[in-house]
């Protein structure tokens, strides 16, 4: 009887061409929505001075498998998101638009399709010079539901649509491997890694 044991199929490398729509960054310490830049300075800690700065972050409701409060590596320094994913959200929910900057995207890309699919350890190229490695697909919450809800007074409920109607479409989060500036108009290789699934 043959013993062995089937192999996962593996999905060779591949590369995806983009571009840099727009840049965002926090305000201040107290929202975590973002406010259109000129470019993003990012050092090795994500955007200096942004809310969401630091080479470790302190644990929350992401990871129920640590206390919360606990300080871990920060994988979630930068929000990537795509202008089609947002009007298919916008279309799901019924509203006119949601934009990037509601729901603390930092970076907004155009041209890579499903992007929110992009997995875990591609690298993104940006022209500039920077590279930004994807930790994994940015899950939605009711707090940027609550964000794109106070735009559209009469509307209730859309703080609990959001995450129902936005799953896989919330866009990415990554951290810094190569600081540098990013700025609207860059050209983006996203370099996407061999895949396969472990079952």
């Amino acid at each position: 009887m043959d013993q062995r044991v089937e192999q996962p199929e593996i999905l060779p490398k591949a590369k995806r061409e983009g571009i840099v729509k727009a840049v965002y960054r926090t305000q201040d310490d107290d929202s975590f929505e973002t406010v259109e830049a000129a470019e993003l300075h990012l050092g090795f800690e994500g955007i200096p001075g942004d809310r969401h700065a630091g080479v470790t972050r302190k644990s929350g409701g992401r990871e129920p498998w640590y206390p919360r409060g606990m300080e871990m590596r920060n994988e979630r320094q930068l929000s990537l998101l795509c202008p089609d994913e947002l009007s298919e959200i916008a279309a799901a929910m019924a509203l006119p638009q949601v934009r990037a900057e509601w729901i603390g995207g930092n970076v907004l890309m155009d041209g890579i399709r499903h992007f929110s699919f992009l997995p875990p350890d591609t690298l993104l190229f940006f022209e500039g010079g920077v590279t930004l490695a994807v930790q994994r697909q940015n899950g939605p919450c009711r707090f940027a539901g609550a964000a794109i809800a106070k735009r559209f007074d009469g509307r209730d409920g859309l703080d609990l649509l959001f995450p129902k109607v936005a799953k896989r479409l919330r866009g990415l989060v990554a951290w810094v491997e190569k600081p540098g500036t990013i700025k609207p108009g860059e050209a983006v290789e996203a370099r996407i890694p061999e895949q396969w699934i472990y079952r």
